[in-house]
């Protein structure tokens, strides 16, 4: 029988990225499917529901929480398959992100460089879809694991069955809202599976990418040099969540029509904007809050980071006051309105505001 060890009245704050101070009626600390398979025979544990907390890189409190809170810690990370074109890597849920693509690089495997710094663990990855410099997690899935917490049954999904669209899955998606298909409020992600190209070339198409090429003098850059092109570029550009708390990208990059983009363009010339394979166009969000004045301002507690306007900041080493998610979601819809009352374009928050 496997045994649920629950914290009662457990904090949060260094749960969360942002720093955001915030207390769990209950918490589980989940370090094996088992534990999540065993959670449907404790019905009086999810009789206020139940939130899956990964690296809290994409989590806003506005308050204390009361569902049961299940903090995945699943360890592991091996090559589970090789094919002619593939190497076939799982990590488990609970191990951090960066540190699982830089043991792909160390193993030989290349393929997720791109992906280099993103804040978060590798189970929370396939839910967000996460993506950068020319890379998104879907061109790299192979399949993952799953359990769903009702019935306690374990299940595998493929590419197809997650559903991916930009920053998004089923399990963004409440069960009804797509079909039958939604997973939100549903599983909880275990294990995640990658094929990693054995014929691999560089993604260099951002221009982030070509100036530091430039700069250092490199015209065929390796996966690990990549890799650390890419640290590089975020680091100088984002701030590290263990000195100033935040949650990385605040806002999704929106996606506009041709039409729409050329209007825009006829108002404002030097937008920023990336053509995407479907004939849509993406607009960078950090250049329209830019253009709103909102970079280096605050409100309370919470700011706009001075070297990226595209994040939201703790400002409590300023203030020396802990930010609060209201003040946060505060400033975020201030930002909203601004940059719609300008474009007429709604930005769209990524975290997850509980």
């Amino acid at each position: 029988m496997t045994i649920l060890r629950i914290e009662e009245n457990a904090p949060l704050d260094s749960c969360n990225t942002f720093g955001i101070a915030a207390r769990a009626q209950q918490l589980l600390r989940v370090h094996s499917a088992a534990q999540l398979q065993a959670l449907h025979e404790s019905a009086e544990l999810l009789q206020q529901g139940w939130l899956a907390l990964g690296g809290g890189s994409n989590t806003i409190f506005t308050g204390d929480v009361r569902p049961l809170v299940l903090k995945l810690e699943i360890p592991g990370r091996s090559l589970v398959e090789e094919t002619d074109r593939h190497w076939i890597v799982q990590a488990g849920a609970g191990e951090n992100w960066h540190d699982f693509v830089a043991w792909t690089l160390d193993q030989g495997y290349p393929g997720l460089e791109n992906l280099a710094l993103i804040p978060g663990v590798v189970g929370s990855s396939p839910v967000q879809n996460i993506g950068a410099y020319g890379i998104e997690l879907q061109d790299r899935f192979h399949a993952l694991d799953a359990v769903d917490i009702e019935t306690g049954r374990t299940f595998t999904l493929d590419a197809a069955q997650c559903g991916f669209g930009y920053r998004d899955s089923v399990f963004k998606h409440a069960p009804g809202r797509r079909g039958d298909h939604g997973l939100a409020g549903k599983a909880v992600i275990t294990q995640v599976r990658f094929a990693l190209p054995k014929q691999w070339k560089p993604e260099l198409g951002y221009l982030d990418i070509q100036r530091k090429m430039e700069e250092l003098g490199v015209t065929q850059p390796t996966a690990r040099q990549v890799f650390d092109m890419v640290v590089a570029i975020r680091r100088a550009k984002l701030p590290d969540p263990a000195v100033t708390g935040n949650a990385g990208s605040f806002f999704k990059n929106p996606v506009v029509s041709p039409e729409q983009c050329r209007d825009i363009i006829a108002r404002e010339p030097n937008i920023v904007h990336y053509p995407m394979p479907d004939g849509t166009v993406k607009l960078a969000a950090g250049w329209l809050i830019d253009a709103c004045g909102w970079r280096g301002k605050s409100m309370g507690n919470a700011g706009v980071y001075p070297r990226q306007a595209l994040v939201l900041v703790n400002r409590m080493g300023e203030t020396g006051q802990r930010v609060t998610g209201g003040e946060v979601m505060t400033l975020a819809r201030a930002i909203q309105t601004s940059v719609y009352e300008r474009f007429g374009i709604r930005l769209e928050t990524e975290p997850v505001v509980v």
